[in-house]
């Protein structure tokens, strides 16, 4: 069987640090490995406009930024097909003949979708699209035959209602139409949800604790300055909890044993700044500052490289319009696939 590489990311805001050591970072490692036969990237935007509908503006906009941001951390489009989502309209009509396979009440017990509705303040008054996006998401990945869908911790239920589809479809109209994609998670278990500047589980747009890839390196700085630590870490003497703490939480994440070398050769490791840390006589201010070289090590090849990108956007659009006819190659052969299977591929009714 084909290895067929398939992931993505909603435009609705430039791509954070969460993104990077959560999807990114292997995104480039794949890439590099190269043991695949195709590999696509998905703009979702139309699964943006499911509760972005009254500012479809930011939507519109935050196409290129996402795009750039994905070049400028080092995917190479002649590896990669980058795609915008609505681009490719047979995703919409694959998402309507699955539909029929999935109960509401299976919906509703979705834990990615309800932990989403909850942060969005819907209630009752849920938009259908937003409610039905895992079936879209599912299309998104069979479309494309996807055999391996990298993925953070939270996504799961997701790829899970996708393969429950798989089976769905199978069972009511037999056929070997689709793959059985399996999830890859990032092998640090700190990387599969990286918690927020400010304490919280996860580092989203919406609540304004993110490091963003773009950001210039004083502001990386201020945020890393203000993150959440400690709150008991009052003196440097006092001992200091590292479960919780985000400074940690993003140097597991992110740090080497040459990044102590480099920039903290008191301490060979991370594991020995931990156990100091612990025990009382290390401040927050010099983790932080530790933490900070780390990250603008990081970031600033990926700043200067989005510096040149912004010069020739329109070769950017060339390149994800010219993309997104290929991806529309694919999805439409799938769907003949598909509707032969259930039946409805009337095509063969037409007269020469």
């Amino acid at each position: 069987m084909k290895k067929v590489i398939l992931t993505g990311d909603r435009p609705t805001g430039n791509l954070h640090i969460g993104h990077y050591v959560g999807s990114l970072a292997n995104r480039l490692k794949l890439q590099e490995k190269g043991d695949y036969d195709k590999f696509y990237i998905m703009i979702a935007d139309t699964q943006a406009l499911t509760d972005n509908v009254n500012n479809v503006d930011k939507v519109k906009n935050n196409i290129i930024q996402v795009a750039i941001d994905y070049l400028s951390a080092g995917i190479d489009p002649e590896k990669v097909n980058i795609f915008i989502q609505s681009q490719v309209p047979e995703l919409a009509e694959m998402t309507m003949y699955f539909m029929n396979l999935v109960t509401v009440s299976r919906l509703n017990r979705n834990p990615t979708v309800k932990d989403e509705i909850k942060q969005r303040g819907f209630n009752a008054s849920i938009p259908v699209g937003f409610m039905c996006y895992p079936i879209s998401q599912a299309s998104d990945i069979l479309a494309f035959n996807s055999t391996v869908v990298p993925v953070g911790e939270d996504q799961l239920p997701m790829l899970e209602q996708t393969r429950e589809i798989v089976r769905s479809f199978q069972n009511t109209y037999g056929g070997n139409v689709f793959a059985m994609p399996e999830p890859l998670l990032p092998e640090n278990d700190v990387c599969r949800r990286l918690p927020g500047t400010d304490g919280n589980l996860k580092m989203s747009k919406s609540a304004g604790n993110c490091i963003y890839l773009k950001d210039e390196a004083d502001v990386v700085k201020q945020k890393i300055m203000n993150a959440y630590t400690d709150p008991n870490h009052i003196k440097i003497s006092d001992p200091g909890r590292v479960e919780g703490n985000v400074v940690f939480a993003y140097l597991d994440a992110l740090c080497t044993d040459e990044d102590f070398k480099k920039f903290l050769p008191e301490y060979q490791n991370l594991d020995e700044l931990k156990a100091h840390y612990r025990q009382g006589g290390l401040g927050d201010v010099k983790i932080k500052l530790f933490l900070n070289n780390v990250m603008q090590q990081l970031l600033e090849p990926i700043r200067n490289r989005r510096k040149e990108l912004e010069k020739d956007v329109d070769k950017i659009y060339e390149m994800l319009f010219k993309n997104g006819e290929k991806a529309r190659e694919v999805a439409g052969e799938t769907l003949r696939r598909m509707k032969n299977a259930m039946g409805i591929d009337y095509s063969k009714f037409l007269t020469k």
